[in-house]
């Protein structure tokens, strides 16, 4: 997999107070697309980040139903992926690749 197909696993970080929350567990939470696996995720943060993976758990979350002026409409589905990183392994997001 070429470092091109790797950006297109990892979409973005993801930055909320419980996200932040597992960094004490030595986890990093990312966007990732609907279609992504566990060992596409795992090899993209690894060859991107220069760290050891040691799990990976995703999330689907369903798009809500919800009024766009004044109109029923539907958020998209999104797929995020919790990383857990070996001991002494550490991912800064803040800072960018």
């Amino acid at each position: 997999m070429s470092n091109v197909n790797h950006y297109d696993v990892i979409l973005s970080p993801v930055i909320t107070e419980k996200a932040t929350r597992t960094s004490e567990y030595n986890q990093v939470t990312f966007k990732v697309p609907l279609t992504a696996t566990k060992p596409q995720i795992k090899a993209a943060v690894e060859a991107l980040f220069k760290v050891k993976v040691t799990a990976v758990n995703t999330l689907r979350s369903k798009g809500k139903v919800k009024l766009f002026r004044g109109e029923p409409g539907k958020r998209s589905d999104w797929k995020k992926a919790m990383v857990t990183l070996a001991d002494g392994h550490k991912i800064d997001v803040t800072t960018g690749i």
